[in-house]
């Protein structure tokens, strides 16, 4: 298989969590960077230890040397500049929310398939060991029939200037209720029924709590704050027991509490949680698949269509 030689599109705060995935996974190498500018593209470029940059995206794109784009751009920007990529002949990574909407997810994975080029919506939660499982010991029935799901996580967005900015995606609910959504989509599969409710300034939601069903008949609710501090957990409850997951979204423990045994802690501690998504796409290329058997179409066009929907009814 030819190396992956990645082009990083955009200097978002996660490129440099991603970048440290690859390296540590070894699952590549980091070729390139473009920024809006060409000045902030050379500055992070020496920082991060990358030998090309660019003051532009197209600049990146039209690199013969790189092969896949990882885009980590705002949320408004993942739809146009995956196409471009995609249009340009590179397999494309591209940070969760995948798009804003479904219609323009679906239509990226049509493209890629089209153009026989890799695509993948980077959800990094589905591939950790942790969360892997626990979905095995649900599936094991472990925690006998699944009722009941919740899952809070709070943080402050101060660092990223343009999360309440409705013009660029912004809110927490693209950004933290995308998280929610997946896990159940992946642990439970099609939702029935979501609704929602949130605190807005600006037009623009601070928090929010979700509610619903899947077609399973598991009911569940999430919530995200940026203001208040949550405990940041996820709960599943069975008519066996239940299990916590600490920071399900990067989770590197679950306490499963089955009735009448003690509580049990399994483990899965790592430096850079990213390095199992990148070495996951560098498996998938290696087998020659153009889809994340993981981190399915279904799932990407599944989470932003609930997504969707709760901003619908608001």
């Amino acid at each position: 298989m030819q190396k992956l030689r990645y082009g990083i599109l955009s200097t978002s705060s996660i490129a440099p969590r991603f970048i440290a995935g690859v390296r540590h996974a070894d699952a590549g190498e980091i070729l390139a960077l473009s920024s809006r500018t060409l000045e902030k593209a050379q500055e992070k470029a020496a920082l991060w230890g990358i030998p090309r940059s660019y003051g532009s995206h197209d600049a990146l794109l039209a690199d013969p040397d790189v092969n896949i784009v990882y885009i980590s751009a705002v949320n408004s920007q993942h739809y146009p500049w995956a196409k471009a990529a995609l249009e340009a002949g590179k397999h494309v990574v591209c940070e969760k929310p995948c798009t804003t909407c479904a219609a323009h997810t679906a239509e990226l994975f049509a493209l890629a398939k089209e153009k026989g080029l890799f695509f993948m919506e980077a959800e990094k939660m589905l591939l950790l060991p942790t969360l892997e499982e626990v979905r095995r010991r649900i599936a094991a029935g472990d925690l006998g029939q699944i009722y009941m799901a919740e899952m809070a996580h709070s943080f402050a967005a101060s660092y990223n200037g343009w999360m309440f900015d409705p013009t660029v995606g912004g809110g927490p609910l693209l950004s933290s209720g995308i998280y929610a959504v997946q896990l159940l989509l992946w642990l439970f599969g099609p939702i029935a029924h979501i609704s929602g409710v949130a605190s807005k300034e600006n037009g623009v939601e601070w928090q929010y709590v979700l509610s619903g069903a899947t077609q399973s008949g598991v009911l569940f609710n999430a919530k995200n704050s940026t203001r208040a501090i949550l405990d940041n957990t996820a709960r599943i409850f069975g008519a066996k027991g239940y299990v916590e997951i600490p920071e399900y979204w990067k989770a590197r423990k679950a306490v499963f509490h089955i009735a009448g045994q003690n509580p049990e802690t399994v483990e899965f501690p790592c430096e850079h949680e990213l390095m199992y998504e990148a070495a996951h796409i560098a498996a998938c290329m290696e087998q020659g698949l153009l889809r994340s058997p993981v981190v399915t179409e279904e799932i990407s066009i599944g989470g932003i269509s609930a997504l969707e929907t709760v901003k619908q009814n608001w």
